[in-house]
């Protein structure tokens, strides 16, 4: 088994590519693909006929040279988007929102379109009636500021 493996490395270097790759799907961080970029890099190395110590070097230097330069740029685009193509999430900051019951820095519920959100208030205390507007979402609470502060002066 062991001799046979020393003479063919590409076995290995595919095995470990599918196995990160694998892993990318579970994750969806970007970074174990890199590592499977650097593991195909192996392979062809393996092909090419080099020695395994270099496979080594070659694996190393291509996953972090995608890691360093690659990925920020993957994540910047995939990240990237115009308003339409926005997550449901990323849509509602920045949207009014009717209290239905009054907000504090705890607790509080608003109207956001037509579904009903816990709230915190960022500042103060905001009263039911009031229109808000959303700051951010923090898990699946709406974190919300009164309008007249979030209006430019």
């Amino acid at each position: 088994m062991f001799e046979w493996l020393g003479e063919n490395w590409w076995a290995l270097w595919l095995t470990v590519f599918l196995a990160f790759a694998v892993v990318e799907m579970l994750t969806l961080d970007l970074f174990f693909i890199m590592l499977g970029g650097g593991a195909l890099a192996g392979l062809i190395a393996d092909f090419a006929g080099a020695e395994f110590w270099l496979q080594i070097v070659i694996f190393c230097v291509v996953s972090l040279l995608m890691i360093v330069f690659l990925r920020p740029v993957a994540l910047k685009h995939l990240h990237k988007g115009p308003e339409e193509q926005r997550s449901n999430i990323d849509r509602l900051i920045g949207q009014s929102a009717l209290v239905i019951e009054a907000v504090t820095g705890t607790s509080g519920l608003v109207k956001i379109g037509g579904d009903v959100w816990t709230a915190r208030s960022a500042a103060g205390t905001l009263d039911a009636g009031a229109t808000v507007q959303v700051t951010r979402i923090d898990g699946a609470t709406a974190v919300v500021a009164s309008s007249a502060e979030n209006s430019p002066h």
